[in-house]
């Protein structure tokens, strides 16, 4: 397919797409735990709603990103192309995320 040459598929872009989705998976975290907080907001994760203000959110999160990101390296051996589209794809979703939460105090006042 043509579509997939928009897509680099060398092990150092990958890489690249891992640490700044497992960075995007923290920053929601921290994101969160920081609007929960301060009373802007809940989480939306019903598995992670009772964690949030305790350390074992920040855990969970870490170990989290760390696990998705083993697999996607572990993906990426077998089938190149499809891990890089589906790590592209939850980057694209993760930065919404934060992008959302960021933007929720200026839109709740």
């Amino acid at each position: 397919m043509k579509m997939f040459r928009f897509f680099p598929t060398t092990p150092v872009h990958m890489k690249r797409l891992i640490v700044l989705l497992a960075a995007l998976v923290i920053a929601d975290g921290l994101v969160t735990e920081f609007m929960v907080g301060n009373g802007f907001g809940r989480e939306g994760n019903p598995f992670l709603e009772g964690f949030v203000g305790e350390k074992a959110f920040i855990i969970l999160k870490i170990a989290g990103a760390l696990l998705v990101a083993l697999l996607l390296w572990d993906m990426y051996k077998r089938w190149p192309k499809l891990a890089v589209i589906g790590a592209s794809g939850m980057a694209f979703c993760y930065s919404g995320l934060v992008l959302w939460n960021l933007c929720v105090p200026l839109f709740s006042s």
